[in-house]
């Protein structure tokens, strides 16, 4: 029962929760965390960015995810795509052990 209206959570509803808070927590880390690490590495790698630092980088990033640019969209997605990929693996490697 949850506390603040005395009704049951259901099963699929405890599911949908926690992967709305998986989903929320690697798109947060998809837009904060990762296109400093990109940037970073990227000043690391191939020298200084040709804007003038990281807000030009993240506000070149962020308006093409408003535009719905695809490539920006997978690396915000990315970690959630990963974390979908690990999961399906160990859900082969599980049925491939029952066998």
């Amino acid at each position: 029962m949850t506390e603040a209206t005395g009704k049951k959570t259901s099963p699929k509803g405890q599911f949908l929760k926690k992967e709305a808070a998986v989903f929320a927590v690697l798109l947060f880390f998809g837009l904060v965390i990762l296109p400093i690490a990109v940037w970073f590495v990227g000043k690391a790698v191939f020298g200084t960015y040709g804007g003038t630092g990281y807000t030009e980088f993240f506000g070149t990033l962020s308006g093409k995810i408003r535009n719905g640019d695809p490539v920006a969209w997978f690396l915000v997605l990315s970690p959630w795509l990963v974390w979908q990929i690990v999961r399906l693996m160990f859900l082969g490697w599980r049925a491939t052990s029952k066998l």
